[in-house]
């Protein structure tokens, strides 16, 4: 049972700005979108048919978004609106009958995701499945998964979980990432094989500045994959404690071999940003967060053309746009990476995640202050706009530096 969103509005940048939204929540959901300025005004008999959830923008190319929305919803069987127009209209959409209102310019990711996940519920297109282990704190936990005890939840989606644990037989924490196979969706089975396949893709890697998977293991209803804990936090909270030169270009190095050796193997990050950096005690950092990466091999056969992935702040300007990407957009990513770490801030801020794609494409290199001035032609090179004009590989970095 597949997701499947239509993204409608005249703007493309605002169309890939939802998609960006819908697929790293939901990164198998079929996503199509439709531009009225350049394909002309849907016809009056269309039905939506075939689609879970409309996603309506107000630039409608002339015509009047509220307008539209009555149109589409008088007919029987049409799929949940979701609209996003200007403030003041909200009262209006929602007599009309969409299922959810956001003012264009003020999109949050966290309401997007409760709002759509809310009506695809409602309307039997997704289930949630709770805890995947037993028991409770008072009492005691007994654990899904034999041989670990349940330490707290990190996080979750529909139908996955991930959790702090301790390894029983070593008394070491871990993480516990978990995958419980839903019966009678054939979503549930889809991602239950890309699970796998995330395994397979990180455990090929043998190297120091990538997070270790200890373990797989596979159940009737789940499968669960056990990951190095790491311990000293992210990357993004020390920029925010502040960090040193020589630090900045210490970690620089270890985020390039890092990507070196994926790049390697063949695969993508597509989602490098200092969230998904963590620090072991040691000081020594680690790639996380594989979710969104994909073997450059398949990715034609299996990313459509024009969804989006990854973080405006650090996204390439081609993956901003939706144009093909290579190992040269994983370079960009961390030259905005290597500016904050210099100094504290991001290169590019906007009002909106629009400007902060605009800002990627059109904005000239920030200039480092004169005490860093030497690292400026490396970042020149790492934050070009054009993948040719870009350093060609990370493996490059070292010799810049």
């Amino acid at each position: 049972m597949t997701i499947k969103f239509m993204l409608i509005d005249a703007q493309a940048e605002f169309r890939s700005l939802l998609a960006h939204h819908i697929t790293t929540n939901w990164p198998d959901a079929i996503v199509a979108e439709y531009d009225p300025a350049t394909a002309g005004q849907l016809p009056d008999e269309f039905a939506g048919a075939g689609n879970d959830v409309i996603l309506l923008g107000d630039d409608l190319a002339g015509r009047e978004g509220i307008k539209v929305v009555k149109q589409f919803l008088k007919r029987p069987g049409f799929p949940a609106v979701v609209y996003f127009g200007q403030a003041g209209e909200q009262d209006t959409a929602t007599e009309a009958g969409v299922e959810g209102f956001f003012v264009r310019d003020k999109i949050g990711h966290d309401a997007l995701m409760v709002c759509l996940s809310d009506v695809l519920v409602a309307r039997r297109r997704l289930s949630y499945t709770g805890t995947l282990f037993v028991g409770d704190l008072k009492t005691g936990i007994s654990p899904l998964i034999k041989g670990y005890r349940f330490v707290k939840k990190l996080g979750a989606t529909g139908h996955s979980a991930v959790y702090l644990a301790e390894k029983e037989s070593e008394g070491i924490h871990v993480v516990l990432k978990v995958l419980r196979q839903v019966p009678d969706e054939t979503d549930s089975v889809g991602a239950f094989d890309r699970f796998l396949q995330e395994y397979e893709m990180i455990a090929e890697m043998d190297h120091p500045n990538i997070a270790k998977i200890f373990d797989l293991g596979v159940g009737d209803d789940h499968a669960h994959i056990v990951m190095e804990y790491l311990d000293g936090g992210d990357l993004k909270e020390r920029i925010a404690d502040g960090i040193t030169e020589l630090e900045a270009v210490s970690y620089l190095r270890q985020i390039a071999s890092a990507l070196e050796k994926i790049h390697e193997v063949g695969i993508l990050h597509r989602d490098l940003k200092p969230g998904n950096i963590m620090l072991r005690s040691d000081g020594s950092i680690a790639l996380i967060d594989f979710g969104l990466a994909k073997r450059m091999r398949l990715e034609m056969e299996i990313t459509d053309s024009g969804e989006i992935f990854g973080t405006p702040y650090y996204m390439s300007p081609e993956q901003g746009h939706a144009d093909d990407v290579d190992t040269r957009s994983d370079v960009y990513s961390l030259g905005v990476i290597f500016y904050e770490l210099l100094t504290g801030d991001k290169p590019y801020k906007a009002s909106s995640a629009m400007g902060i794609i605009y800002m990627h494409a059109n904005a000239p290199v920030p200039l480092l202050p004169q005490r860093l001035a030497q690292y400026q032609a490396l970042l020149n090179m790492m934050l070009a706009k054009k993948p040719e004009n870009r350093l060609q590989s990370a493996a490059e970095i070292e010799g810049w530096l």
